[in-house]
């Protein structure tokens, strides 16, 4: 194991840094904007000017890898990423924060393009699974350290802003000496909504209506919280105990999805999740209480994502691999750009706990839609399922390597040539 990940050390301890940084912005942008009388429907229209970045990002950012290499590459990302960070502060009024934030989305789109290739580079079929699964839990680890380093120093104060910018600044340098090779010359890969959802009608509509959740929550759950009663340490625990349940749940439900239709389980996840958005609406819940239903938010919601995007790779054959997660990635992230602007719009109208309403609405709306289809699609038959990865539960590259190619080509013939026989 050790000499497994030795190689991507380097990789893995710079997005690290990065992500605590990034971790820390989501939670600290709201509840600074909230203590500048930002009101809930900016805060959800800053929200999604993160996400107009990303989706940005995923188009354009392989076309700057391409023509500056991946070092280079990440280093003028990350540097953009670094400078929204300390700009904030300089410049606190809705429009600046609206522009900041789709730099950050940008940025961040390219950054994880970068990695997650590089990572796959690295790896060998053996040693893939090892690799992105190390690479998924340092993802929900750094995240959920930067959330709780939120309350270093009073919201209104700059140091937060400091500590965002530093910590992603010190993210460039075990990359940029790293010793491990950079990963070949990418190709720009297709998106595909047409096609996949003919395929795989469940995997596309729930992407994009679990981004819409999961935008939403992001970018408002922390003033959500903060609207129940609680303090700007407990609003870190909360964000911080959702983003770690959610981690935690994401094998044991990737496990039983393997061995019955993913569908199923992804209904029973909803179901359950609006159950929860629900109580936490209604309940007025607060303390040590809201904090169990942030937890079970967590786990119930967040791995929702992962079972849509097996559920599509599930129905694409192995040549569409790398389009259909383009697809989903960039249908999540459209969802993420209009949930939080329908989320604080209901939040304005009623109470800021109303962000869980409008979340048990969604995975009531979209449960009903995945009752529907199974009724009207079979499952496929355990054999033509795809293992389920952690990999799918965090944003996916919207290009691919010499050595991706060469491997989904592998399949493919491979396939092709079982089915011959």
């Amino acid at each position: 194991m050790r000499k497994s990940l030795r190689p991507i050390a380097s990789l893995l301890l710079g997005i690290g840094f990065l992500l605590s940084g990034n971790g820390m912005l989501f939670t600290l942008l709201p509840l600074r904007g909230t203590a500048d009388d930002f009101g809930a429907v900016t805060l959800g229209l800053i929200g999604s000017f993160y996400y107009v970045g990303f989706v940005a990002g995923c188009i354009l950012a392989p076309f700057v890898v391409q023509s500056s290499g991946h070092i280079r590459a990440f280093a003028a990302l990350v540097a953009l990423a670094v400078t929204a960070s300390l700009a904030y502060e300089l410049a606190p009024h809705p429009y600046a924060w609206m522009a900041l934030r789709l730099i950050n989305g940008f940025s961040l789109a390219g950054i994880y393009l970068v990695i997650e290739s590089w990572l796959n580079s690295s790896a060998t079929n053996d040693t893939r699974g090892l690799v992105m699964s190390t690479y998924v839990v340092v993802n929900y680890g750094a995240f959920t350290v930067g959330q709780s380093l939120v309350t270093l120093y009073p919201i209104d104060a700059a140091g937060n802003f400091m500590i965002a910018a530093i910590l992603g600044a010190i993210g460039i340098i075990p990359v940029a000496l790293t010793r491990s090779p950079q990963p070949a010359p990418i190709k720009v890969v297709r998106f595909r909504p047409v096609q996949l959802y003919r395929a795989a009608p469940v995997g596309l509509v729930a992407s994009s209506m679990i981004g819409m959740v999961s935008g939403s929550f992001w970018s408002l759950g922390a003033i959500s919280a903060a609207g129940s009663g609680l303090d700007v340490g407990q609003v870190a625990m909360f964000m911080s105990a959702a983003t770690l349940a959610g981690a935690i749940s994401q094998w044991p439900v990737g496990r039983l999805s393997d061995r019955v239709d993913r569908r199923m389980v992804l209904l029973a996840l909803l179901i359950s999740a609006a159950v929860v958005g629900f109580l936490l609406w209604l309940t007025a819940a607060s303390g040590a209480l809201l904090l169990v239903f942030g937890l079970l938010f967590g786990a119930l919601a967040l791995p929702t994502y992962s079972l849509a995007a097996a559920h599509a790779y599930d129905r694409t054959p192995p040549s569409e691999t790398l389009p259909t997660a383009a697809t989903i990635l960039l249908a999540n992230a459209a969802g993420a750009v209009i949930g939080p602007l329908i989320a604080s719009a209901v939040m304005g109208a009623v109470d800021p706990r109303a962000l869980f309403l409008f979340t048990a609405a969604t995975h009531a709306l979209l449960a009903g839609y995945v009752f529907y289809r199974t009724k009207v699609q079979s499952s496929p038959p355990a054999d033509e399922k795809v293992e389920f990865g952690m990999a799918a539960s965090t944003p996916v590259t919207t290009m691919s390597t010499a050595e991706t190619d060469q491997t989904i080509a592998a399949a493919t013939a491979a396939a092709e040539e079982t089915a011959a026989k």
